[in-house]
């Protein structure tokens, strides 16, 4: 139904020059979205309060609402083409009128939770970068097209949202930072088996993935699809999901997918994770449940890996320390990292596997095949842990699809099926096995994947060796040759 309004939002911004890229795509319709949710929320919510005969407190002032400035109607309800801003005025309002205003709710609000804050920290963050005031009108007049007043109409924005944050990952290295592939996530989710209650936590929460997918996990009754109470639905929308995120845009979009998904005040906060000090994580900020793809490679500054009891210049490897501390004593945990992370030699590493096996009891790893994360040329392995007793043993599974992974070809959910299925009682395959700790390098604490159902392939020989056995060869069918010639 709105498949084609997004695609004719994308043209209109492909010939803007302010928008050269799918990200600025994302981010542009991103904002604009944005409000035009905020006017449908608030329309649904006055007419609810007139039904009760309440009156309802709008959090937008008229002249800042959508409807009075986006998308004016006439007495008849059909657009009013006569007062709408266009061109330069259209400009000088949103840059100088209506950024502004939006912005200011940052310092209003009462709390980082409430939708004030969000308002305020989303137009304290991002630009109207589109140029031309009539292509901004072309755009507006599209996104009125969409609704979000029914569970359906949602539900469809939200995976055209979701499709918007995959080509925006794909195009180009900043892949997987924005987009983890969703098969993925949910093979994490079903092995977590999170409950409502329990809080779930995303420290590099990046477009809010994971916590979109839990939501849509646990709002269909989680594993058993049970239904649920009218509290279950207040908990589930207050007091289960939890994220942090330092880049811009990301925090934006991260908004934007949760709301779409049906989170109207989501308990995002836009900062820099690793900042703060693991020594000042008190047990009132910890979580029951952490899923989570910290970004790999990045580099922090000596001041920031001063907060982490391993110092170390890895980014990955800081999350991990951070995700650990911020784990309820029994909480559980999936965390994508570098396959390198199992066998790196420096110190650090070998500190926080050490770290890991002792005080966490890492029980499965998913070993993923290259390809996983499109535009991200970086093999990566998941890491299933419960935190608060040691490591015995360790349940490895070695993905293997079977083909070459890409765009056009992506992981789903039946490759991870088996995986699945196989881990809840960590049964052995010929893709899974387990391994003793006790039996690992006490030194290096060395998990290296090594698949022990596979035959190791006949080690290479000496040139000398091959030459050999040429010569040899050569010489027994010169033998035969010349026996051959003496039958003749």
């Amino acid at each position: 139904m709105f498949e084609q309004v997004f695609k004719n939002i994308d043209d209109i911004f492909h010939k803007d020059a302010g928008c050269s890229s799918e990200l600025d795509y994302t981010e542009q319709s991103s904002w604009m979205l944005f409000l035009k949710y905020l006017d449908d929320l608030e329309f649904t919510k006055s007419q609810e309060a007139e039904m009760m005969m309440e009156t309802y407190q709008f959090i937008i002032d008229e002249p800042y609402r959508w409807s009075a400035w986006a998308a004016p109607k006439d007495a008849e309800g059909k657009f009013d083409h006569n007062n709408a801003l266009t061109g330069d005025d259209l400009m000088d309002f949103v840059d100088g009128e209506l950024f502004p205003y939006l912005k200011s709710f940052k310092q209003r609000a009462d709390n980082a939770n409430t939708i004030e804050y969000k308002i305020g920290e989303i137009f304290s963050e991002i630009k109207n970068k589109i140029q031309s005031g009539y292509s901004l009108r072309d755009a507006l007049e599209k996104v009125d097209q969409l609704r979000f007043r029914s569970q359906d109409e949602k539900h469809e924005l939200s995976h055209l949202y979701e499709a918007k944050i995959k080509n925006m990952g794909n195009a180009g290295r900043n892949g997987g930072e924005y987009y983890t592939p969703r098969p993925l996530i949910r093979a994490m989710i079903d092995v977590m088996q999170p409950k409502i209650g329990e809080t779930i936590y995303d420290g590099a929460a990046g477009s809010a993935g994971f916590l979109c997918e839990a939501f849509d996990y646990l709002r269909q009754g989680g594993r058993e699809k049970k239904p649920l109470s009218t509290n279950d639905l207040d908990i589930l929308q207050t007091r289960t999901f939890y994220a942090k995120e330092k880049k811009s845009l990301a925090y934006v979009i991260a908004i934007m997918n949760m709301i779409l998904h049906g989170i109207e005040a989501p308990n995002v906060l836009h900062t820099n994770t690793l900042s703060e000090n693991l020594m000042d994580i008190q047990p009132s900020n910890q979580h029951d449940i952490i899923l989570a793809n910290p970004p790999f490679g990045g580099k922090e500054r000596k001041e920031v890996q001063e907060n982490f009891p391993i110092q170390t210049g890895e980014t990955a490897f800081l999350f991990l320390q951070h995700f650990i501390k911020m784990l309820k004593p029994g909480g559980r945990a999936a965390v994508v990292i570098k396959n390198t992370f199992l066998s790196n030699t420096d110190n650090a590493a070998i500190k926080l596997r050490k770290e890991l096996l002792e005080n966490c009891n890492l029980h499965t790893i998913l070993d993923c095949p290259g390809g996983t994360f499109i535009g991200a040329g970086v093999k990566t392995v998941v890491l299933f842990f419960t935190k608060g007793e040691p490591t015995l043993n360790t349940w490895f599974y070695e993905l293997n699809v079977g083909r070459n992974m890409g765009k056009t070809n992506p992981l789903n959910d039946n490759d991870l099926a088996d995986f699945v299925l196989l881990q809840k009682d960590f049964e052995s395959s010929n893709k899974s096995w387990s391994l003793a700790i006790s039996d690992i390098d006490q030194t290096t604490y060395d998990l290296s994947l090594k698949n022990p159902n596979i035959e190791e392939a006949a080690p290479l020989r000496e040139p000398k060796a091959i030459i050999e056995d040429i010569i040899a060869l050569d010489k027994e069918s010169e033998a035969i040759l010349a026996k051959i010639q003496e039958l003749l």
